[in-house]
């Protein structure tokens, strides 16, 4: 696949050449106003106000503090203000995944996001993201029983570790990264779904393609895949099957759950298929298009 770099203004035609549909599906700002910036106050909304995104990058624990991170929050932010589509929050803290916002000395918040008032989460978290409890019950009930969405980027799957009821909710956890940050062909498996149709049948690609553990293709659906074929012999690589997905959606009770391992570097976010495959996979999850995340076989070439 050729290279598709984003500048700021070719996000600007991503956003107005691609993302055309979201005006049908979400409330639009006045003419002059193109979004609210970080989401405005976090309290009640009009029934007919724009979707809201947590984007939550909680890095304070991780191995090492990637450089994307910044920019990729940056892009995810810029896609649903220019478009419409949705509102963001973005926050670098864990206090407010809750249902109710607090302060870091524990007392109540006076405004902003908390799990109470946001439609759908973007996850960058790494390694030992700090929660208790009281928050991992909010925020595997904010998903599987308010049917909330969760999209979630490349470190996401180092999060929780521990937390089986975590990897349940992803579909798998991390499992190393064998062949380093390098090039690989990638197969794209859901041609029909919003967050991959643009992608060819099969295309390079070099990235630091994540391994997952604890991943099956019975409870999720594979979207990209890695071809194994086509990697040299790796002892550290785990995956049974042939089956190394890079790419995957779900359902988490009564929520949507999307997760791909591609964006590493900075760079990578302004891959225009890329950015367009996380800006859809956000209208994906918070219900504003419609595609299949039914589990199917998946074929390989092993």
């Amino acid at each position: 696949m050729k290279s598709r770099v984003l500048g700021l203004s070719a996000i600007t035609f991503l956003v107005f050449g691609l993302v055309v549909s979201s005006s049908a599906q979400a409330p639009q700002p006045q003419p002059g106003q193109p979004g609210v910036r970080g989401g405005g106050r976090g309290g009640a909304r009009p029934a007919n106000a724009r979707k809201r995104v947590l984007a939550w990058a909680d890095t304070r624990n991780g191995q090492a503090q990637h450089d994307f991170t910044s920019h990729a929050l940056a892009v995810i932010e810029r896609l649903g203000y220019e478009s419409g589509a949705y509102d963001t929050f973005i926050r670098t803290d864990s206090n407010i995944v809750t249902m109710q916002a607090k302060k870091t000395t524990g007392e109540p918040a006076s405004g902003g996001p908390s799990l109470a008032n946001v439609d759908a989460i973007f996850f960058l978290g790494h390694r030992d993201v700090p929660i208790d409890e009281t928050q991992k019950a909010d925020l595997l009930a904010f998903v599987r029983d308010q049917g909330k969405g969760f999209v979630a980027a490349h470190t996401a799957l180092t999060a929780f570790e521990p937390w089986t009821e975590f990897g349940e909710l992803m579909g798998g956890s991390y499992d190393g990264h064998p062949y380093g940050n390098g090039p690989g062909t990638v197969v794209n498996e859901a041609a029909d779904f919003p967050a991959t149709r643009q992608f060819p049948p099969t295309f390079a690609f070099s990235d630091e393609f994540y391994q997952p553990k604890g991943f099956s293709p019975e409870k999720s659906r594979v979207l990209l895949r890695l071809d194994l074929s086509k990697m040299p012999a790796n002892d550290g690589v785990h995956i049974k099957g042939g089956i190394w997905p890079l790419a995957w959606a779900k359902t988490y009770g009564k929520g949507r759950v999307f997760y791909s391992s591609l964006g590493h570097e900075a760079g990578t976010w302004d891959n225009r298929d890329v950015a367009q495959m996380y800006f859809e996979a956000i209208k994906w999850a918070l219900g504003l298009t419609e595609g299949d995340a039914s589990p199917r076989p998946v074929r390989t070439n092993q």
